[in-house]
């Protein structure tokens, strides 16, 4: 027997068979139970979603020799008829190539006739938004006023096409994309009942590859367990989409927050070496840096489950919020650009260093200015030396600190470098200091908890356990154990793994055994992350307020028509 595709092999053949569309097979099994039959009906969503499908099930639902029925038998004469395209009163009229008058007006005159064999006679027209204007024209009528006997059953992937007559005349169902767990789920029981053996990596994979399009999802499926030769792996899949291992991604996001370009080069110089396409890279990280956001702002929303989860709040842990939504714009933006640069690498990397150069600077790295400057550089120094200033200077342009989008740059004056002193023209050049640098002691562990939390935990190396600590709130300390309230939003982040990992951490600190009890309900006090969140907006609203009011900058704006972005400063 020849081979059949899974699409088609695995096409639907009832409501209870379909995935994804609960809100329009709830509406038309209703009403088919109910027998509230509408004369015409318009099914719309992207390709892939079920429309033609749904239009078949319809069908059979009309014309099963068991009556009209939610629930067609798909046993008889009709309905396997029509699952083998061959009923006599099923017309499928595929509109993009049968778009003129001519041929609607065949169709509306044989309209008139009684059905063959079936109770009703059912038009289905594929793609109908690609009908010419006179052929709409003249279907205006029928469609509204048709024999008791006809059906019409509309599809198309363009609604915003199809004149507003029309729509009006119709039941009109939007079809929405699957989703990827949607695609995922219905991929596994298709394999398991297959006996193809896979991973559950690549069947991720496929979920997002195909976009919400079921159709693809199996068409890429047929693919996949031809490319691995009767078997579903993660590595085959990757190769075949041409998809970055997200280890790959993870590497590059620490060289970022390390801010190690040499690294962050080596990591694109990995991918490329690999064969691996930049525009599913940008894609990819695009997606991971939205899922970072997701587990700094909605820790509920990573499944526990997840593999990467660790990564997720390790990086999500180590960066402000503020940051991922800088990179997550720079990788969408950079992959539309990718088309535009001189080639994929060049595109990639370039995006990669956008990032590194806006990625925001600690007060300890930035440079202090030395030597004489110009009465401008000094001007500049004022406002840079302003409290919470965003304007920033530059001193030499391979120690200068990133500018932040939409800042008004302002430049000192360099000064020459010889030889490890600075010499300007109202100083003669000396020798450099010798004396000895002096490192003052570290300053000695404290042997018992005092009662600051916040402060505590700055004292610590938290990695991913941060996540609780930050939004767990102190309700007492005694005999070196923690006893924590955590809010009912935030328990994804109160798990037995991060309450171990912060166990150890404190324990570490104070160089003996510490325990903690966490309690799950509605905090009644600030925790670490709102008291940290409440002086970022304090210090971000004397920031605009100091560059706002700073005369250097209000001479730029009215002398020269300069805008100040406030959403561009960030405190320094």
């Amino acid at each position: 027997m020849a081979y059949q595709v899974l699409a088609r092999k695995w096409r639907p053949r009832n409501f209870a068979q379909l995935v994804g569309q609960e809100h329009v097979i709830k509406a038309l099994a209703n009403a088919f139970a109910n027998e509230r039959l509408h004369h015409a009906y318009l099914l719309t969503g992207t390709r892939g979603v079920g429309k033609t499908t749904i239009a078949r099930i319809m069908a059979k639902a009309l014309n099963c020799e068991t009556g009209v029925t939610a629930e067609p038998c798909g046993v008889c004469s009709a309905c396997t008829q029509i699952d083998a395209g061959r009923f006599v009163d099923l017309l499928e009229i595929d509109a993009a190539s049968n778009t003129g008058i001519d041929n609607i007006r065949e169709v509306l005159d044989n309209a008139q006739y009684s059905p063959t064999a079936g109770r009703f006679k059912v038009y289905i027209i594929d793609e109908v938004h690609m009908l010419s204007k006179s052929a709409f024209n003249a279907m205006l009528k029928t469609l509204e006023e048709p024999p008791g006997h006809v059906k019409f059953i509309l599809a198309t992937t363009d609604p915003q096409k199809v004149p507003v007559t029309v729509l009006s005349r119709c039941l009109q169902f939007s079809l929405r994309n699957m989703t990827p767990q949607q695609v995922i789920f219905h991929l596994g029981r298709v394999l398991d009942t297959e006996q193809i053996t896979y991973e559950a990596g690549a069947l991720n994979l496929l979920g997002h590859a195909a976009h919400g399009s079921m159709r693809d999802a199996l068409s890429l499926l047929d693919q996949a367990i031809a490319y691995g030769a009767g078997q579903v792996e993660e590595a085959g899949v990757r190769a075949m989409l041409g998809a970055v291992d997200q280890s790959y991604l993870f590497e590059l996001l620490d060289a970022l927050i390390a801010q190690d370009g040499a690294r962050l080069l080596a990591g694109a110089n990995a991918i490329a070496a690999r064969g691996l396409s930049y525009d599913a890279a940008l894609q990819e990280l695009a997606h991971l840096l939205h899922q970072i956001s997701l587990a700094q702002l909605v820790p509920a929303a990573i499944a526990d489950d997840l593999p990467i989860r660790d990564d997720l709040l390790r990086i999500a842990a180590a960066c402000s919020p503020e940051d991922m939504q800088l990179y997550y714009q720079i990788a969408i933006h950079g992959r539309n650009d990718l088309a535009l640069a001189p080639d994929e690498y060049a595109g990639f990397t370039m995006t990669l260093l956008r990032m590194l150069a806006f990625a925001p600077v600690p007060a300890s790295r930035l440079p202090a200015a030395t030597g004489h400057a110009t009465q401008a550089a000094s001007t500049a120094a004022n406002v840079s030396s302003a409290p919470a200033a965003a304007v920033e200077t530059a001193p030499a342009a391979e120690s200068a600190p990133a500018m932040q989008p939409g800042m008004i740059p302002v430049r000192m004056a360099a000064p020459e470098k010889n030889d490890g002193y600075v010499a300007t023209e109202q100083q003669e050049q000396s020798p450099p200091d010798n004396t000895p640098e002096i490192k003052p002691e570290p300053t000695p562990r404290p042997s018992t908890f005092d009662g600051d939390w916040p402060g505590l935990l700055a004292q610590l190396r938290l990695g991913a356990a941060g996540m609780l600590a930050q939004h767990a709130e102190l309700l007492n300390y005694a005999d070196d154990c923690y006893y924590l309230r955590v809010a009912a939003e935030h328990q994804a982040v109160a798990t037995r793994d991060f309450q171990e990992k912060l166990r150890e951490a404190i324990s570490e600190y104070f160089g003996r055994p510490q325990q903690i009890r966490v309690d799950i309900q509605q905090a009644t006090a600030e925790t670490p992350a709102q008291i940290a969140q409440r002086e970022r907006a304090a210090r971000q609203d004397a920031a605009i307020e100091s560059i706002q009011n700073d005369p250097f900058v209000q001479t730029l704006v009215q002398d020269f028509g300069g805008t100040v972005i406030a959403d561009s400063i960030r405190p320094v």
